[in-house]
């Protein structure tokens, strides 16, 4: 099977094509024909030498990825059979083997791809849905809460976006003004132009901050909440620094860190085959040309996701 491995940290030339021996699988898995894989800032990260690469690095080659979309060619769990369509992030935080055409998967962190979804915008709905929903999750969100969230027209945000009104919160999302539309258009009831002036400076007392930025953006956003109000951080290696600025202020703050869930992927495809969650895949790249769906998550300027195809 054709495969795209990593030996050592770098730059796009460390994406090495190659082909490798379609995987075994084991009790509890299945084989999936994978139709198409997102990409992600943390595919990116593990590349160049950060994220995962180091626990990766010590099982020999790193085959990249974690989010698959695909059918089912062989199974060894009664929870899906030859032929079905699947979906997923597979193995996070872990060796997901995703950067292949065939993927063995545990059977229990994959859902059924709804039949009127694509397989793009399925695999899209993967990493980056799950961080929003389980973030989301983490939090009580009553309906009428002013939610702020942060790169609302990135990956992670605009799901969050959608999943923070289907909540029934009033949602302000951040992002550049050539994004504003779009984000309005996911259902954020106020767009914020994070070039035209501080958000704290126009903000005050909300409930829920979600902040995929990190840095100054945590000091930023605690201004901006009421007191018990809640952050939530995405960024890796911030989980003291939010608990802890947060505490100090009577204010909660809370890290998470997105793990494989089946349960968390059928709520997914229920959404989305309610049509109550969309995808936006801005581009798709083949296979061949992994180099380029890599630069465009580098460019930091991708609406929604970046998926490539099989």
């Amino acid at each position: 099977m054709k495969a795209i491995i990593v030996r050592e940290a770098g730059g796009i030339d460390k994406l090495i094509h190659t082909t490798l021996p379609v995987p075994e699988i084991e009790e509890g898995e299945v084989l999936v024909a994978v139709k198409a894989i997102s990409i992600n800032p943390v595919d990116v990260k593990t590349r160049a030498g950060k994220g995962q690469f180091n626990k990766l690095a010590a099982e020999g080659p790193i085959i990249l990825g974690w989010d698959i979309s695909g059918i089912v060619t062989a199974s060894r769990s009664s929870l899906f059979k030859e032929g079905d369509e699947v979906f997923g992030m597979v193995n996070f935080p872990g060796h997901g083997k995703a950067y292949a055409e065939y993927v063995a998967a545990p059977a229990d962190q994959l859902a059924h791809k709804p039949a009127g979804i694509s397989h793009e915008e399925a695999a899209a709905a993967t990493l980056a849905a799950l961080t929003a929903l389980q973030a989301l999750n983490s939090t009580q969100i009553n309906p009428g809460d002013k939610v702020l969230i942060h790169a609302a027209a990135g990956g992670v945000g605009h799901y969050a976006v959608q999943l923070a009104k289907e909540a029934g919160a009033y949602v302000i999302g951040t992002a550049s003004a050539a994004n504003r539309d779009f984000v309005l258009g996911l259902g954020a009831d106020e767009h914020f132009d994070y070039k035209s002036g501080a958000f704290e400076d126009h903000y005050h007392d909300l409930d829920l901050v979600l902040d995929a930025m990190g840095g100054e953006y945590i000091d930023r956003s605690l201004k901006v909440l009421r007191p018990q109000g809640t952050i939530i951080s995405l960024p890796s290696g911030l989980r003291e620094t939010v608990e802890e600025k947060a505490t100090a202020q009577g204010k909660k703050g809370y890290f998470i860190t997105v793990a494989s869930s089946g349960k968390d992927m059928r709520r997914l495809a229920d959404l989305l085959e309610r049509g109550r969650l969309k995808s936006h895949v801005s581009a798709v790249f083949n296979f061949e040309d992994m180099a380029k769906a890599h630069q465009q998550i580098e460019s930091n300027s991708t609406r929604g996701k970046v998926v490539v195809a099989l």
